[in-house]
Parts: structure tokens; sequence; C-alpha cells
């Protein structure tokens, strides 16, 4: 046995930040050279939330985008986790997806194990102890609702890790447009369409004022007898027909020279044999 000469002591919790340094002096490399290290993408996405008379109704918007491109038109932002538990996701499409059944496979273990349903707190300890553990790394912004034995719950997941318990929520780049709605309508023990029509155009809202959201509402209603996931409740945007031609006759733009450059071309016989099989 080769001797040190330190004592043997378990590795310290927490982070490791040894690497900052390094990375600060590799980034002031880069500019030297013209390079530049990568920045966060701007994403899009207006999600909300609230807490009615008899549960919880989430709300989103459709549109998936990659910088200033449509990348989907009617993508699902509102994810299974539990039966009496959905959340919505906003920041990088993939990041929420995979995160978000991540945590659906481990509430399900979870409930298997224990032999009771599953929590909204669970869940969101869950995620939060997660994202905080990546720093952000992971682009995933959440909306947590549900129905569960201790009452109707709402939460909110920052990428850092951060969470707020509230009546009503926004979040996503449509996040202030929404809020302004809920901060202007909402009420405690709403009834159920009266609460469907405010997350409607809380999401509207969004769609309308911010060009990251968009498409179609979704909403997701959930009570002690269930989740109800209403896909395409309202299309606030609809496409217009029309009005005018905008073909031009034959002619209208007159030839100014031709050339025609004849091209040699070689023809090539091929034949196909097929492959013995057993």
């Amino acid at each position: 046995m080769i001797h040190t000469g330190r004592p043997n002591r378990p590795p310290a919790g927490g982070f490791s930040f040894e690497n900052t340094r390094r990375n600060a002096v590799l980034e002031s490399n880069l500019s030297e050279v013209g390079y530049s290290a990568p920045k966060a993408r701007k994403t899009g996405t207006t999600i909300a939330g609230i807490i009615f008379k008899d549960g919880v109704i989430l709300g989103a918007d459709t549109r998936a985008t990659d910088d200033m491109v449509v990348a989907d038109k009617n993508c699902m932002k509102i994810h299974y986790i539990a039966p009496n538990i959905y959340c919505c996701g906003a920041g990088v499409a993939a990041d929420a997806e995979v995160t978000t059944q991540m945590m659906s496979s481990n509430v399900e273990l979870h409930a298997l194990s224990t032999g009771r349903p599953p929590l909204v707190v669970t869940v969101t300890r869950q995620l939060k102890q997660m994202l905080f553990r990546y720093q952000g790394q992971i682009g995933c912004s959440v909306i947590v609702g549900g129905v569960d034995e201790a009452g109707f719950h709402l939460y909110s997941v920052y990428p850092h890790g951060s969470t707020d318990k509230l009546p009503f929520l926004t979040m996503g780049s449509g996040a202030a447009s929404a809020i302004a709605v809920f901060e202007d309508r909402y009420k405690p023990d709403m009834e159920l369409e009266e609460g469907k029509l405010l997350v409607r155009d809380a999401i509207a809202a969004g769609i309308f004022c911010d060009l990251g959201s968009g498409s179609n509402v979704d909403l997701c209603v959930i009570t002690r007898g269930g989740a109800q996931y209403l896909r395409a409740f309202d299309q606030p945007v609809q496409k217009g027909s029309r009005q005018g031609q905008y073909k031009y006759k034959p002619g209208t733009t007159a030839v100014l020279s031709e050339k025609v450059t004849p091209l040699s071309v070689d023809v090539v016989e091929e034949s196909v044999q097929l492959m013995e099989t057993l």
C-alpha cells in the first residue's frame, strides 16, 4: 500500500466550482481569435394555472420555436405526471419533455413502493432538487398542478430550482401579458366554466402579445374525480383567406436576353442483381 500522507476523508458534498477560473480563461482566449462562447437561446411560451372551486386548471399555448422559426404549431406543453398531477413546461422543449418523463417514472415507482397515491409536493420536491443540481443547465421552467389528499396545489419551479406556491401562476415569455389578466379577474372559489374562460383569456393574451407564443390554447382540468385534457380548447388565431390574386400573366416581364448552353450527357447502363437469401 502506498501512503500519500493524507487522511482518508469522504468527498465533500455540494457542487464543485474548481473549473470556473479555467472556463473564464478559455472564454477570453476564444474572444482573441474571433470566437465567442455560446449564449442562451431565447425561447417562447405562455403557460398558466389557477386554483378554482373544485381543483386546478392548467393552460398552455402550442407554438414551439427555434429562434425566429416556428418549429411546431401544435406542440403539447401540458405533460402527464400522475393521474391527478400534471405540469406545464416552458423553455427548451426537449428538456421539459425528458424532465417530466423522469418525474412521472419516479413518482410511479414511489407510489408503488409506498402503496400510497403521490402527493403534489413530492413531485415539486423532486423537480426542484433535480434542477438545482444542474444549476440552470436544464432549461426547463414548469408549473405543477394537481389534487391530492391534502387539497389543491399549484407550484412553479424555475430552472435553478426555486419554487413558488400561489393560487394563480404564469411562466414563459408571454407571462407578463397572462399575469395581467389573472390579476385583473381572478377571484377565489371560481366555478369551472368561469375558470376555464379565465385561463383561456390569459393564454390568448400571451399569444397576441408575444411572438414566441401562438397557435392554439390547451387546457387541463384536474379535480378529485380525475383529469380532463382539453386539447385545442380554443383557436384564438384563425388563418384568414387570401383577398387577392398574386399571379402575373405570361409576358408581363420582358425577357431581355436568352442563352442556351447544351449539356453533354453520358448514358450509363445499369444492371440490378438480386442477392441470394436463405
